[in-house]
Order: structure tokens, then C-alpha cells, then sequence
């Protein structure tokens, strides 16, 4: 059982919630002749994607999943449509209708109010939320009919740019067509001049975004409103679609009994931080939490491994390494 430590990406569809990711890798696994509930392999996601939105959920196994907390501090990219006119209660397409605008805008003023949303802005969380008020989620009071107000916070939209903009004919654009993997673009209704009943963005954006909000004050920057129609995440951390795998090809590894040897590395994980070789002297000191002295490397972070194995998440600091994360392998 030494062997499953890695992750496992999911392109999740439509419906399933991330602890339901969770539980479809347990059931490969315990397919594959493994019970994590029993061997003590540990299995946990890598950032929450809601039921509505589909596309890339990291899911961690084994050593894996002690780096699980530097995936949710990662930057994410993110298709998603706006469907102006409406907002809900929830901003997406799960809620019921609290405001109405029969204001549509045109392409050339989403572009145009788009640099507003870039850079560091402030963002009010939505109301239907995991975030803890008084120690209760937010999203539990909201259901509860109470009135929730969030705090607004910082976050970082490292870029953010219009997509397959498509209006209907009669209009100055050409309707686009769908993707082969079942995501529709945008769709506009054209009235003569361009105007949009949705447009499909493309968000790179820092942990703490969220969508739902930046389609809401996108929105009301163009002086109507909206809500999420669509959300698919194309990237989290280093990882991206093509990484991702369906649900039906995680049971056939498991199936099959190959679960295994389809996990990426511990490693992937950890594609922005170079490696620091180690001798297995070394390597003995920091997996007893003893510190090195006198390693000649710059400050920062590494990936210490002992011929190629993973050792420790390590920092450097005065060329003294101290463990962050240690590996049992």
C-alpha cells in the first residue's frame, strides 16, 4: 500500500459536490482491492467546487494530502457565464429571483468596464456561502432566512477577458458554435445593436474569489444585473484540464486495478518549487525534524528529495533547511 500517495484530478460534472469526488475516488480505490477506511490512506480535495460548476477538482491520496492546504492557497482560472437581467438570491442559476433589469449591454461596454475587475479589488463574499458568521456558515443562516452581511475583502483578479462572445443573427457578432465536450459559450440576444443577455469570461484569480461575486458587480457596473449561468474551472494550482479525467475513467482504473499507477506524483503538486537534492544523511537528520546547517542554497522554498524520492517540503532560510511538510514514505 506504499504506493498510493499522489493525485488523482476529476473533471467533475455537473451536480456532484467535491466531498462527492472524495467519496467516488474511495470507491475506485476500494474497487482497485484498496479500503482507505481500513489501510489509513487518506484521501481529501484540493479546493471546493461547487455542485453547479464542473472541471478541474484536485483530489489528494496518501503523503498527497499534506500538501492539499498549499492547493487551496493557489491561483485558479475559470470559464463562466453572466446572464444578465436577473439576479438571485445565490447568484447562480440554484436561487430564486430578487431583482430584474430589462437593461442589456453591449460588448464593447463589458470590455470596457472589465479593467475595473482586474488588479486588487475588494469583493463581498456571496451570502450563500462557506464562510462562518458568528460560527455559523453563511449559507446555513441564508437558508435559515436571516439576513447575512459579509465583510468585503481583498482579492486579486490577475486577468479577466471576454470568450467566445456569441449574439444571435441581426447583430454585429457571429453566434459562436458549442465545444465538443458539451460547454455551451455565451449566447446573446441581438436586438440590432449588440446587446447581450450573456456574455462567457475568462477569470484568473487568487484564492478567496469568488465568481458569483465579480459576475454580480460586473453586472451592476454595466447598470443591470446577473447571475452565474455557467462555471467551469480550467485550472487550480498547477493543475488543468488536461490533467482531469471523468468519473467513468476513474471507475475503469479502478475497475481494472490501476488506480495506482495513474496518480501524478507527489510532485505535481509542487511544479513552482525547484528541487534540492539531498544525501541520505541528510535526508535521515530532517526526517528526525532536525535542522541542516550550512546548505548552499538560496532562501525559499524546495521539494528535498533522496534520489528522486520525496523527502520534505522544506524552507530555507541563512542557509539553514527546516522541515515543512515531512513525507512518510
Amino acid at each position: 500500500m506504499t504506493g498510493v500517495h499522489g493525485w488523482l484530478i476529476l473533471d467533475k460534472p455537473l451536480g456532484l459536490g467535491s466531498t462527492q469526488g472524495v467519496s467516488a475516488v474511495k470507491r475506485a480505490l476500494r474497487a482497485a482491492g484498496y479500503d482507505a477506511s481500513k489501510r489509513g490512506i487518506k484521501v481529501g480535495h484540493g479546493g471546493t467546487l461547487d455542485p453547479l460548476a464542473t472541471g478541474v477538482l484536485p483530489i489528494a491520496l496518501g503523503e498527497a494530502t499534506k500538501l492539499a492546504g498549499r492547493m487551496l492557497d493557489s491561483d485558479k482560472v475559470y470559464d463562466f457565464t453572466i446572464g444578465f437581467g436577473v439576479e438571485t438570491d445565490t447568484l447562480d442559476l440554484e436561487g430564486k429571483v430578487i431583482a430584474e433589469s430589462a437593461v442589456r449591454p453591449t460588448l464593447g461596454q463589458v470590455e470596457t468596464v472589465l479593467p475595473r475587475f482586474t488588479g486588487p479589488i475588494e469583493q463581498v463574499p456571496p451570502a450563500y456561502s462557506a464562510l462562518k458568521v458568528d460560527g455559523e456558515r453563511a449559507y446555513d443562516l441564508a437558508r435559515a432566512g436571516e439576513t447575512v452581511l459579509l465583510a468585503s475583502r481583498a482579492v486579486t483578479v490577475h486577468a479577466l477577458s471576454c470568450r467566445h462572445p456569441g449574439l444571435v443573427p441581426g447583430s454585429t457578432m457571429p453566434q459562436t458554435d458549442a465545444r465538443e465536450d458539451g460547454w455551451t459559450p455565451a449566447q446573446g440576444r441581438g436586438d440590432g445593436e449588440g446587446r447581450l443577455d450573456s456574455i462567457t469570461l475568462t477569470a484568473h484569480v487568487s484564492k478567496g474569489t469568488y465568481i458569483r461575486s465579480l459576475a454580480r458587480d460586473i453586472a451592476l457596473a454595466l447598470g443591470t444585473v446577473g447571475h452565474v449561468t455557467m462555471l467551469r474551472r480550467t485550472k487550480a494550482g498547477p493543475f488543468t484540464l488536461d490533467h482531469a479525467i471523468s468519473l467513468d475513467k476513474l471507475a475503469d482504473f479502478g475497475n481494472a486495478r490501476t488506480l495506482e499507477h495513474n496518480l501524478l506524483p507527489l510532485r505535481a503538486g509542487l511544479d513552482d518549487i525547484p528541487a534540492l537534492s539531498l544525501s541520505p544523511d541528510q535526508a535521515g537528520l530532517l526526517r528526525q525534524g532536525r535542522v541542516l546547517i550550512g546548505i548552499a542554497a538560496d532562501d525559499g522554498q524546495y521539494f528535498a528529495t533522496l534520489d528522486e524520492s520525496p523527502v520534505a517540503l522544506v524552507e530555507v532560510q541563512d542557509r539553514e533547511v527546516r522541515v515543512i511538510r515531512g513525507f512518510n514514505l
